[in-house]
C-alpha cells in the first residue's frame, strides 16, 4: 500500500498536490476492488504525475486511452493485477461541420464554445481538424448535453453528431518553424520569441498565471529554459524549444522555435 503522504510531499512542491491526491484515490479504489478507475483527461504532464502514483501501487498498472491513435490529452485507467478484462474508458468522438465560406473556427474557439456551456476542461480530449470540420472526444457521460447544448460556435451555426472511434482521424499539426536570439535562456525571453510579443508583455502574462512550461504552471519569468522544453501560453497554443544552437558575435543566444499552429 502506498504512503500517501510522502507522495503528495513529493508533489507538493511542484504545484500537482491536488491532481496527485485525486490520482491516489482513483489508484486506491482500483487496489480495493480489484477492477479499474478511470481519470478524467490527463495533458501529458499528469499522465506523467499518474505513472509515479500507479508506481507506488505494486498490484496496480495503468493503460492510457485517448481515443485517437497519437493523443495528448488522454484518460488514464489503474487496472488491478486481479482484473482480466479490458478497461472502458467512457470515450466518445464527435464530427463537427460548419459553413467554411463564412465561417474560419480554430482550436481555440471550439475549446472556449465547449467550456462556454458549461463542461470543464476535464470532459474533453483532442481537438483535430480535418477537410470537412472538426472532431473532438469527451467524456461519453457528456453526449447528451453536448448534443444539446453546442449548437454555435462562435457566430457559426455547428452541425454536431456523434461517430465511432475508428472514424477518428490521426492527430496532426501544423508547425511553423521561428529562428531567434534572445539575450538570455529565461522563459520571457524565449516566449516572447515564439509568440510574437515583448519580453515585458509575455513577463506580464507569467504573473498572471497564463503560461506553462512542460504543462506546469510558470514559476517565475526568469525560469530557465532548456531545449525540448514545451511552452504554453492560454489560448494561444504551444511552442517547443526545439535547438539551442550557441551565442552570435553579439553575445545573444541563436534558438529555433517550433509553434504549434
Amino acid at each position: 500500500m502506498a504512503d500517501r503522504e510522502k507522495v503528495l510531499r513529493y508533489f507538493k512542491a511542484g504545484g500537482d498536490e491536488q491532481v496527485a491526491s485525486k490520482l491516489l484515490d482513483l489508484a486506491e479504489g482500483a487496489r480495493k476492488s480489484r477492477k479499474y478507475k478511470v481519470s478524467d483527461f490527463l495533458d501529458p504532464h499528469g499522465q506523467n504525475v499518474a505513472e509515479i502514483v500507479a508506481a507506488n501501487f505494486p498490484n496496480v498498472k495503468i493503460q492510457t486511452d485517448g481515443g485517437l491513435k497519437n493523443p495528448e490529452r488522454a484518460k488514464v485507467a489503474f487496472v488491478s493485477e486481479e482484473f482480466y478484462g479490458n478497461p472502458d474508458f467512457g470515450i466518445e468522438a464527435y464530427a463537427v461541420k460548419w459553413d467554411k465560406r463564412y465561417y474560419d473556427i480554430n482550436h481555440r474557439d471550439i475549446l472556449g464554445a465547449f467550456m462556454g456551456i458549461g463542461c470543464k476542461r476535464e470532459v474533453l480530449g483532442d481537438i483535430i481538424f480535418i477537410p470537412e470540420g472538426a472532431q473532438f472526444v469527451a467524456d461519453s457521460t457528456m453526449e447528451p448535453f453536448i448534443l444539446a447544448n453546442l449548437q454555435k460556435i462562435g457566430a457559426a451555426p455547428v452541425e454536431i453528431t456523434t461517430i465511432p472511434l475508428t472514424d477518428l482521424q490521426e492527430r496532426t499539426e501544423q508547425v511553423k518553424i521561428i529562428k531567434a536570439t534572445v539575450a538570455a535562456l529565461r522563459l520571457d525571453a524565449v516566449a516572447a520569441a515564439g509568440y510574437g510579443v515583448s519580453r515585458s508583455h509575455m513577463s506580464d502574462e507569467i504573473k498572471a498565471r497564463n503560461v506553462k512550461i512542460n504543462w506546469q504552471e510558470a514559476k517565475s519569468a526568469s525560469q530557465a529554459v532548456n531545449e525540448g522544453d514545451i511552452i504554453s501560453f492560454r489560448s494561444r497554443g504551444r511552442v517547443e524549444v526545439d535547438e539551442i544552437k550557441g551565442l552570435t558575435k553579439k553575445g545573444r543566444t541563436s534558438i529555433t522555435l517550433k509553434r504549434f499552429i
